[in-house]
């Protein structure tokens, strides 16, 4: 039987957690400026005529609602850059493959997936790296989105028994469009350092990438 979708299994990525940021800081912004004008007589109905300084600090009700609904409205709804990975971090790879000028849309999304979908669910090294195979998430690349996906340790390891339980290790790759290339981001939930698996994880997906004619940075 389908399993029912719950709102705790919902996951957003990263680029659309930092687009909520950056558009709530400035709403946050915006109600602060509106509150100090209405401190400074911006909005008061007085017939006194008003000194140089606070008819520099004067603003109508109008142009503040409408300075407030265009930084609004500027604010992306999701951005497709993905967020970088944080400075010096040992466990979080990032990369960008742009496949040849000639290649349509559409037949790059497909030959992305097809190299994702390359990717033994055995994992590599006999099950050293992603021995717990992978999940695909979310797919949104025909609707200008990204792609999210779970990648797991066998959960076998020295490190997974002393340090997770013998639980798998579990790690996100995200790919979203950025123009005509595409962006990927794969990194570990937990630990300082990866020991490499991200690194082969997208060396082996880059490969096959290559092989089509992509080109990488």
């Amino acid at each position: 039987p389908k399993k029912k979708d719950h709102p705790q299994n919902c996951i957003l990525s990263p680029s659309i957690i930092s687009s909520l940021k950056t558009t709530t800081m400035k709403f946050v912004t915006t109600l602060t400026l509106l509150a100090t004008l209405a401190t400074t007589q911006g909005f008061t109905a007085s017939t006194q005529k008003p000194s140089t300084t606070s008819t520099a600090l004067q603003v109508s009700r109008r142009e503040a609602l409408s300075t407030f609904g265009a930084l609004i409205v500027a604010a992306p709804t999701a951005a497709n850059a993905i967020a970088a990975c944080p400075p010096g971090s040992n466990n979080c790879v990032q990369q960008t493959w742009t496949p040849p000028a000639s290649t349509s849309s559409a037949d790059a999304i497909s030959q992305l997936r097809d190299a994702i979908g390359s990717y033994p669910q055995g994992g590599q090294e006999g099950g050293k790296i992603d021995g717990g195979g992978y999940t695909l998430i979310t797919d949104n690349l025909d609707a200008s989105g990204g792609l999210v996906y779970e990648f797991r340790s066998s959960g076998k390891g020295t490190f997974a028994k002393l340090f997770n339980g013998g639980k798998p290790f579990v790690d996100d790759l995200i790919v979203e469009p950025n123009g005509s290339a595409f962006e990927f981001r794969s990194s570990s939930r937990v630990g300082d350092s990866d020991f490499g698996v991200n690194k082969a994880r997208l060396a082996f997906i880059g490969n096959s990438l290559q092989e089509k004619g992509w080109t990488g940075a």
